[in-house]
């Protein structure tokens, strides 16, 4: 029986891929920040822990409560709208050590194990709004984009350890706490000379029909950690697909 341990799983795309996994016979260790053991049934292949990305010793922790495992899925992340002169170093650095750092802090603490057993496979989740360029968005793309350029450069350093790495790119999801995130951090990062303009970026937002199911994310992280012939890149939900495409 293989392992997963998926971080993010208290809501939207982390919570629907450890629910996929744990319904295909895996065992499954679903990460947290707050740990809540009503959000997925009870099952003898389910654990919970504690984690928090950011902070070497809860990554430490987790890892080492988690024994052996077959799969990481780096899911946590955080969201954040707004204009890069309104928005604090700060929150600059938030979303950065979330995003970004946190997914190579985490791939950093598996790594021994992988490499002693020359295999294993690690999937990041990130964003389509890396595939072309969206107002608003600066801090958050290019935290991001960051994760893209790492997992790329990272394939080919674990190669020779038979280490597999892949990408999931989803698009825009009203099922995740995205928008809650970005809210939060975008109170004060919308300055008054960029008010007009926001409103307009706003308005224009959600238009199109496609868009991104939690179902969507979860089917690609499971192709990704499963097919060793997979696509390095995988664009996940309608809206996600199509913007590659056009790329």
């Amino acid at each position: 029986m293989k392992t997963v341990l998926i971080t993010g799983c208290s809501s939207g795309f982390g919570l629907e891929t450890a629910q996929y996994f744990l319904d295909r016979d895996w065992k499954v260790i679903a990460t947290m920040r707050t740990p809540r053991e009503d959000l997925l049934p009870r099952s003898e292949r389910l654990r919970v822990l504690a984690l928090d990305v950011t902070d070497p010793e809860s990554v430490r922790q987790a890892v080492e409560a988690a024994g052996q495992i077959d799969v990481l899925i780096n899911n946590a992340g955080i969201g954040m709208f707004g204009a890069l002169e309104g928005t604090s170093m700060k929150t600059v650095r938030e979303v950065f050590e979330t995003n970004t750092l946190g997914t190579m802090a985490m791939v950093q603490a598996v790594l021994p194990q992988f490499r002693q057993r020359k295999a294993g496979v690690i999937v990041n989740v990130t964003s389509s709004v890396t595939l072309k360029p969206l107002s608003l968005l600066s801090v958050y793309t290019a935290s991001k984009a960051a994760v893209n350029a790492f997992t790329e450069s990272l394939a080919l350093e674990l190669q020779p350890f038979n280490i597999r790495v892949n990408l999931v790119l989803p698009g825009r999801s009203p099922e995740t706490r995205f928008g809650d995130n970005a809210r939060r951090l975008m109170r004060v990062s919308i300055p008054d000379a960029y008010a007009e303009f926001a409103q307009s970026v706003f308005a224009g937002m959600g238009q199109s029909p496609n868009i991104t199911r939690a179902q969507d994310v979860a089917e690609a992280v499971w192709r990704a950690a499963n097919d060793p012939s997979c696509p390095f890149r995988i664009a996940a939900g309608a809206d996600a697909v199509a913007l590659a495409a056009s790329c």
